[in-house]
């Protein structure tokens, strides 16, 4: 039977329809938030997967163009594979989720999300976020929820909730903050260097109207929601557990403690190899798969011992890993101009983790068009991350890049798009490419320092150099105030793995630009967040005089291999002549300038790029005798083109022409034209008038003798007779044969006649 759940937030309706749509499956919600809709659905597999070690989940979020009315663009004329926004939004709705599973769950659970019907004022994100915490909910699938999310942005000093597009492009803060009822589990955000205080406000603004989203959703599921099905959560045995922690316990406490992380992994893996070994050895299992069961066992609870010491030694002892304080750095050191041909390299290294970035400069028209479910945009900055397998010492897949890359390379996009120059300042196209080459850990972090020096080195005019770090946590028990915690600066690899925690904050010396926080408890506290970002400050800051030793700011010109650049305005009405049919003049600009870039912009801008100023001079050059305009009093060396009875018609520049009556040649009498010039003289004129219709006229004679007692003659004469006067016309029409009428060979009494 279908129910229908109403409540009005954020100044919107947001509707939930339950019991008609999807009943096969386990969970199912059609969410209506304003115009958009989302169904979001839920599943779970009825046994755990076999030969799993952890919790299989799959989130998707599926944008179909039919939302906004529009057929797709492929061949086929079928949606494709998730684009970059879709899979970064299915990353956000994940991560919120994922640790509200039982411990020990492991069947395969897949949440789907729907964008069915588009409202651009109505994000499909968050209410798609909405819909699955809601339909698991409502399900009989183990789910510790609800959860919820927002959006928040910040106008004029206020707060909003769920921003319109147009309250977006003035908003200062872009954030997406999720948790429960009384905690915050994620937080992805950008902003205009704000500073730490003002970003804790707005996640807890944020959190404020999750409440309300968890309690209608708590509303919902207490009229519809089915009883949780019993599963039982995977655990392992307490005598297998014994018998392992009595053989190897000690060793890798011991091991835990070794500073150099290949070292430390190398032993720790000597030890676990060891002990499977021994129990690979024995031959008292019934089958082959209760022997790779207590395989698997032997190698968990080897895992547990290390992550519980891991955890001890922060919280008891105080004492990290690699022997640093809480909150040191580890090793840094900063370097730029690695790489000869790239037009910015930099490299940033901090303890094990290692990154080279690379920055490349092109023009506008290299800008990424992403074709988005509601218009298609141009971005002109991107920010791409890879990690190789090598980078951690290992084999494995290369190729297209993953959910992880593609989520590291646009946090790192995020953090440093606030500092990119304009458009109208730096036209053009910047493209980042971080690869890491080695990692302990914090990689992402790395790849923003080691962009932001690539920038400089690049010579792009950022607003201010950019630095990351990634904070982490250890918890001792429930946040309840009764067991401690510890906050740790600079996580390295083995503190992410085994920590709570992964707080991620880049910004400038101003503020943040951006965060990320990913959690594995439910929640964390207004008192964590606030203590995580004052550390983050202070650690940003250290990072960001390392940078500046190896490059004080951004260098005052582009590489000598990078494309130079020049930018002018051209009349709106004259783009049609530059470009000209089907392309054929600035093509043949772009032909006889080698090859270089010209972008044209709808307003008359426009850019031309080369890597040879001379060839850029020598388009502007081509450009502007297209679109330049004679003006009176303006004196040209013009070039004689045509030879009429009444005068002579000179090229000017470019396409424009004027007439040089007989009567303007000299200061006496002419008998004919070809007496004074022959067809491709170059013959110095000035410009005498301009009429309504564009027509130029042109004299030569100001620059002869003037005779002496000459007088402008005073017989008024018959001006309308001179049909053959024509405007400026083009280089293809300048030979069109003249119209008969024009050509007759009647006599005209001339002004220059009376004078002789």
């Amino acid at each position: 039977m279908k129910r229908v759940f109403e409540l009005e937030f954020a100044g919107k309706s947001l509707k939930v329809e339950v019991g008609e749509i999807a009943k096969q499956a386990d969970g199912a919600v059609l969410v209506r938030f304003n115009d958009t809709v989302i169904l979001s659905t839920a599943c779970a597999q009825k046994e755990p997967k076999e030969g799993t070690d952890f919790f299989p989940l799959t989130v998707g979020y599926e944008e179909k163009q039919y939302a906004v009315g529009k057929i797709p663009g492929s061949f086929l004329r079928r949606e494709g594979r998730p684009g970059e926004h879709a899979t970064l939004t299915a990353r956000l709705i994940d991560r919120p989720i994922r640790p509200m599973f039982p411990e020990g769950f492991r069947n395969e659970v897949q949440v789907v999300n729907t964008v069915m019907s588009v409202d651009q004022d109505a994000t499909p994100e968050m209410a798609s976020m909405f819909g699955s915490s809601l339909a698991l909910g409502i399900s009989d699938i183990p789910f510790d929820g609800p959860i919820a999310g927002v959006y928040v942005g910040r106008i004029d000093g206020k707060f909003v909730i769920d921003p319109t597009v147009e309250e977006k492009a003035k908003s200062d803060i872009n954030l997406a903050v999720a948790g429960t009822e009384i905690a915050i589990n994620m937080v992805e955000a950008g902003a205009a260097e704000v500073s730490e205080e003002d970003m804790l406000e707005a996640i807890m603004f944020g959190h404020e109207a999750i409440k309300k989203l968890c309690a209608f959703q708590k509303e919902i599921i207490a009229a519809v929601g089915k009883v949780k099905r019993e599963i039982p959560l995977y655990t392992i045995d307490a005598v297998l557990q014994a018998e392992v922690e009595a053989q190897a316990k000690d060793r890798l406490v011991a091991a835990v403690s070794i500073f150099d992380k290949l070292e430390r992994q190398n032993t720790i893996d000597d030890i676990e190899n060891e002990v499977v070994a021994s129990y690979d050895a024995k031959e008292d299992y019934k089958n082959e798969k209760e022997k790779a069961f207590v395989l698997k066992q032997v190698k968990e609870i080897l895992e547990n011992v290390v992550r519980d010491e891991v955890r001890r030694l922060i919280t008891v002892d105080k004492v990290r890993p690699d022997g640093r304080e809480l909150d040191e750095i580890r090793p840094l050191d900063a370097q730029v101009d690695l790489l000869p041909r790239p037009h910015g390299s930099a490299m940033f290294t901090r303890g094990q983790t290692q990154v080279i970035s690379t920055c490349t400069l092109g023009p506008l028209s290299d800008s990424q068009i992403i074709d988005n479910l509601t218009d298609e945009e141009s971005k002109r900055f991107m920010h791409h991350y890879n990690f190789p397998p090598f980078a951690v010492g290992e084999t494995g897949r290369m190729g297209t890049p993953g959910r992880r890359e593609i989520g590291h390379g646009a946090l790192g996009e995020r953090a440093l798009s606030y500092v990119i120059p304009d458009e109208e300042t730096f036209p053009y196209t910047i493209r980042l490419v971080a690869d890491v080459v080695e990692s302990n850990g914090s990689s992402s972090q790395a790849s923003i320092c080691a962009s932001c020096m690539a920038l400089m080195a690049a010579g792009v005019p950022i607003k201010a150099p950019v630095s990351g770090i990634a904070m982490g946590l250890i918890t001792s028990g429930p946040l309840d105030g009764k067991h401690p915690y510890t906050i740790l600066t600079d996580i390295q690899g083995m503190e992410d793995h085994l920590g709570d925690m992964d707080f991620k904050v880049a910004g400038t010396p101003t503020g943040i630009t951006a965060l990320q926080m990913d959690i594995k408890i439910k929640g964390i506290t207004r008192e964590i967040l606030a203590e995580a970002l004052a550390k983050a400050h202070k650690a940003r800051a250290t990072i960001l005089d390392v940078m500046l030793k190896a490059i004080p700011g951004p260098r005052e010109d582009v590489s000598k291999y990078a494309l130079k650049m020049d930018r002018f305005q051209v009349p709106v009405d004259k783009i049609r002549e530059i470009i000209g049919s089907q392309g054929k003049v600035i093509n043949d600009i772009i032909a006889k300038c080698d090859n270089c870039s010209i972008d044209i912009n709808d307003d008359g801008r426009v850019i031309i790029y080369h890597t040879d100023r001379e060839m850029i001079n020598k388009a502007k050059g081509m450009i502007e005798s297209i679109v330049k305009v004679a003006k009176v009093g303006e004196v040209y060396d013009g070039k004689v083109v045509r030879i009429e009875t009444y005068g002579c018609f000179v090229n000017l520049f470019g396409s424009t022409d004027g007439m040089c009556h007989i009567s303007r040649l000299d200061w006496n009498r002419v008998e004919k034209v070809e007496d004074v010039v022959k067809l491709g003289d170059t013959l110095k004129v000035i410009v005498t008038n301009i009429d309504e219709k564009g027509r130029v006229d042109l004299s030569h004679r100001e620059f002869l003798p003037k005779p002496e007692g000459w007088t402008e003659p005073t017989k008024s004469f018959n001006k309308s007779k001179f049909s053959d006067k024509k405007p400026f016309r083009k280089k293809e029409e300048r030979h069109e044969k003249v119209e008969s009428e024009e050509k007759s060979e009647e006599k005209v009494e001339t002004p220059s006649e009376e004078n002789n």
